[in-house]
């Protein structure tokens, strides 16, 4: 006689993301007491209670009370064995299930179809990757994990079997009812992906079962609907479709589920479905697989097993095959019924029936049922939704994304200051996420028309085009192709156009094109879900590395495992907290203390990011533009970033500079430039200015001597409200200044007097003399230096001088209503009075930037110069600069950077390492790095709008206040 084997091989392993106990029942069991439990059950039981063990019913947790009464009927009267749960949800599930089991005098074995979670039946549950998704992986260790916390919201939920992994080679393409469901076509890879999700689930404590035996794979037939046939040989089907099973069932798989199938070189009956097949359950796999465990029929509702025999007669011939359960019976009464009339005949014996009841007993006492507890209602959405499923989720997609087309190595798009690019979204499905990722990158254009003529005519403004091809993720079933119409817009694109085609899809979206000729890079991203769109985007730009590999061969094209690979470029990416050892729940403190600074009216809005390792893990929003509150501050708005502004402009033009050696930081004022070579500073070196150690006053209100005397307006004397050939200085569209004023500001720094002692003094007049000294070496603005050199080629295109010429003003957030200068609301003008009389460009003041663009340009200096492939300085000059040069002498800022405080106060929470660096500005504006804990943190306000006032970010420590959370939440 057979007994469940279920000696399962569990081994731990490290993943990247934090992970609790699990007990697991299937782990450690007593034969013993196991067999001393079934033996004294099964020998209390009655013949008919025994039968009705073998019965597994449907119940769906969305029908009605009167409707699930039926089942508690069924269990009181018919004695089944077990559920199987379809549609509803967890909460409605759990409290069902408890309602059931203590209705049911032996507890109930129950299963769900959750092939990719939870979710693949009932609602506000986790849906994990489709197979075919998996299938483009090469870490298996990926898939095993996914095995497991599928297997732990299982075992949460009360469901011992997961009837999962589905290991049918989907070796042909117009298969209806597999596809996605499988791992792929290629059997080796299926069979390393079958095995690892089984591992992983019943490490977990849940049962898996292989499905669908003896193979669904190469079926052009749907057996909800009619009986599908394999048209193989014997010895093809044992090398393929039987292959995965000789694995699973050596290392330990729980069951197995027969299909209902007509494979005529496996069974001489005609027409006879395999799940009713004695030979194909029995003689193949039971004894020549030597598989012992349970045995599940798929559900004989199913018109490929109901259409061929009356009600009940199927369940008998079923049991009679070598089944074990009988999964969705039409009618359990009858069936019931006829298997009872054959046992009483003598055509089933004790023996038989025995067998598998008693394997069914032995699978409730491993999943713990002879100690059954009912399943706790508390907390179940959250457990059932956790911050390591979404963690796990991000990890497959980036592993799965596969490059299956790379023309010239056009991906990952580099050199971003030569690309024009240009968004396409073909489907019928949403691609705005994507196109919001594609965006932190650099400036993408989504182009719309609704003629293919106009939309050629937009894309010659454009060299580069992005074509998202996206199609529903409501489930694996879902339509796949490019239509007539779509496929014509794609060549017509792709010949006039360098083109990246992102397909959202299946990959047999691929089989229909006709030619790829014109297409230079294809990306096959499986699934168009939110997380698939964010990661695809970033592997096109490089900030993910490219992994994966084909599952199933596309067309004329592509065979299965095709898949170019490359490294990412050091360019930052997007993602959770955990995947780089910081806390989410820890690091969501950060919002009350953004929400208490906005509350408080300390600033209308806030802009806030972290990055750790390269990613993004903590990006938002809070408040609005102004207390009117009728702009939302939104990620995409660019603030005054005020002395942000020194090391995000003038500071990487000079340190380019000195690298060069076109500069020296001991060069000397008076020998760098020409006024200063008899002033009182012409021995004033770079370094110490830019550390404000030379002597140099902290300010000068070049402003005011410009304003009338009795009114404290502008003085018509150097202002007009209209631009002219003599006053062409904007300081804001109603006020200009005169050409020849900027030359004074440059003689009043020049003839100021030095401070009476050599002390650290904070001064911004280095800035302004830089400025000059850059513009001058160039022949440019200090605007057109920073965008050629850096920001173009950074992708940093929220971040410039002037910003009203480039962006609307609802996207530039306000800094004050002045009333002692410009008389106006400074919107889309610099805040700062100093560089608004420079035509809005200062070495000191006048950048707009958004977060996540200062932070692009924070990660380069922490990188030591390296950012998206491309080396901007060496290491051994960030080195220079950011290194605390006279900490000796009680000052603690670097070249241009300041640092953290040597004493009890200073800029940072005191909780930071000594080799971070970074800069605040005036307008609540704050950007630091730190190489040790690879950590860059943006903070943008507005603080000063509508009065500047009493700086209450700065009083109430609300910058550093933040920081400190940042670090607290790092949980390595």
């Amino acid at each position: 006689m057979r007994y469940l084997s279920l000696i399962l091989i569990c081994s731990c392993f490290q993943f990247n993301c934090a992970q609790e106990q699990i007990s697991n029942p299937l782990q450690s069991q007593d034969p013993i007491q196991q067999q001393k439990w079934v033996d004294s059950l099964y020998n209390s039981m009655s013949v008919e209670e025994r039968i009705g063990q073998l019965y597994m019913v449907q119940v769906m947790s969305e029908n009605s009370d009167a409707v699930n009464d039926k089942v508690v009927d069924l269990i009181k009267k018919q004695h089944i064995g077990g559920v199987i749960y379809s549609n509803g949800g967890p909460y409605r599930q759990a409290k069902l299930n408890n309602k059931l089991q203590a209705a049911s005098k032996i507890p109930l074995l129950v299963g769900m179809d959750a092939e990719w979670g939870l979710s693949m039946r009932l609602d506000s549950t986790y849906a994990f990757p489709w197979n075919m998704t998996l299938g483009a992986i090469s870490d298996n260790k990926l898939v095993e994990e996914t095995g497991r916390l599928i297997g732990e919201h299982c075992k949460r939920l009360g469901v011992h079997f997961n009837f999962a992994p589905a290991v049918d080679i989907n070796t042909n393409p117009k298969n209806p009812i597999i596809g996605n469901r499988s791992f792929g076509e290629d059997r080796d890879n299926v069979t390393e992906k079958g095995l690892a999700f089984m591992k992983g689930m019943q490490s977990a404590g849940t049962l898996a079962n292989a499905k669908h035996f003896p193979g669904h794979g190469d079926t052009e037939d749907d057996s909800h609907h009619k009986l599908p046939t394999i048209n193989f040989s014997a010895k093809r089907i044992d090398s393929i479709e039987l292959y995965p099973y000789k694995k699973l069932i050596k290392e330990g798989l729980s069951s197995v589920m027969v299909a209902h199938l007509n494979v005529p070189s496996l069974e001489k009956q005609s027409g006879l479905p395999s799940s009713l097949s004695k030979h194909i359950v029995t003689d193949i796999l039971k004894d020549s697989l030597g598989f012992e465990g349970l045995i599940f029929t798929d559900a004989l509702t199913m018109k490929g097993a109901a259409n061929f025999n009356e009600t009940g007669a199927i369940d008998l011939a079923a049991f009679l095959a070598g089944n074990d359960v009988l999964l969705m019976s039409e009618d359990v009464r009858i069936g019931t019924k006829k298997i009872l009339e054959a046992y009483n005949k003598g055509e089933i014996t004790e023996e038989r029936l025995s067998h598998s009841v008693k394997k069914i007993l032995m699978a409730k006492y491993k999943v713990g049922l002879h100690n059954y507890s009912p399943v706790g209602l508390y907390n179940l959405s959250k457990e059932l939704n956790r911050v390591k499923d979404d963690v796990l989720y991000e990890q497959l997609m980036e592993s799965a994304i596969t490059v299956v087309k790379n023309t010239t190595s056009l991906l990952p798009l580099r050199d971003l200051e030569t690309k024009k690019i240009a968004y396409v979204a073909l489907g019928d499905a949403k691609g705005s996420v994507f196109l919001d990722e594609l965006k932190k990158y650099t400036k993408v254009h989504q182009i719309k028309a609704d003629k293919l003529d106009g939309v050629i005519t937009k894309l010659q403004n454009y060299n580069t085009v992005i074509v998202g091809f996206h199609k529903s993720n409501d489930d694996p079933w879902e339509r796949y192709k490019f239509s007539q119409k779509e496929m014509a817009w794609l060549y017509e694109i792709a010949r006039t156009n360098t083109v990246i085609l992102d397909v959202f899809a299946r990959p047999y979206a691929l089989n229909d094109l006709l030619s790829i000729e014109n297409i230079e890079g294809i990306v096959m991203s499986y699934q168009n879900s939110k997380i698939a769109q964010e990661k695809s985007a970033q592997l096109i730009f490089g900030a993910i590395g490219a992994k994966g590999k084909l599952p199933v061969s596309t067309g004329q094209f592509f065979p299965v495992g095709t898949g170019e690979t490359y490294n990412a470029l050091l360019n930052l990416s997007y993602g959770l907290p955990e995947r780089v050892g910081m806390d989410s729940q820890r690091l969501s403190r950060i919002d009350s203390i953004a929400n208490h600074a906005v509350n408080n009216r300390m600033t209308p809005g806030i802009q806030l990011l972290v990055a750790r390792k390269g990613k993004v893990i903590y990006n938002k929003n809070f408040g609005y533009h102004t207390y009117s509150k009728k702009n939302k501050v939104d990620s995409d708005d660019i603030y005054d970033l005020a002395s942000l502004t020194k090391i995000l402009a003038t500071l990487p033009i000079l340190m380019e500079l000195e690298q060069k050696g076109s500069v020296s930081l001991d060069d000397k004022l008076g020998n760098l430039i020409a006024e200063y070579k008899t002033s009182n500073k012409k021995n004033v070196t770079l370094k110490k200015m830019l550390s404000h150690y030379a002597q140099l006053k902290p300010w000068i209100p070049f402003y005011y001597s410009t304003l009338d005397t009795v009114t404290k307006k502008p003085d018509p004397k150097y202002y007009r409200k209209k631009r002219s050939k003599e006053f062409n200085v904007e300081v804001t569209n109603t006020l200009f200044m005169r050409n020849d004023y900027k030359d004074s500001i440059q003689k009043t720094i020049l003839e100021s007097e030095l401070l009476s002692r050599l002390r650290y003094r904070y001064s911004d007049l280095p800035y302004y003399i830089l400025k000059n000294y850059l513009e001058g070496f160039y022949d440019k603005s200090l605007d057109e230096i920073t965008q050629d050199r850096f920001y173009k080629s950074l992708g940093a295109n929220y971040t410039t001088y002037n910003p009203r010429r480039k962006f609307s003003l609802k996207d530039i957030v306000p800094t004050e209503v002045d009333n002692y200068y410009r008389y106006k609301k400074i919107h889309g003008y610099v805040h700062d009075m100093g560089a608004a009389m420079q035509g809005g460009i200062g070495g000191h003041a006048g950048v707009f930037s958004n977060a996540n663009d200062v932070a692009k340009i924070m990660q380069m200096y922490m990188q030591k110069g390296f950012y998206g492939g491309k080396r901007y300085f060496k290491t051994k000059t960030l080195d220079k600069f950011t290194k605390c040069h006279y900490c000796h002498a009680d000052n603690r800022r670097g070249i241009g950077f300041d640092k953290p405080q040597l004493g009890e106060e200073g800029p940072t929470c005191g909780c930071i390492s000594m080799t971070s660096f970074g800069h605040s500005g005036f307008t609540g504006t704050y950007a630091w790095a730190d190489p040790e804990e690879e950590i860059v943190y943006i903070f943008l306000a507005n603080r000063t709008y509508p009065q500047a006032g009493k700086n209450l970010l700065l009083r109430e420590n609300i910058r550093t206040e933040i920081q400190r959370l940042i670090y607290e939440a790092i949980i390595e």
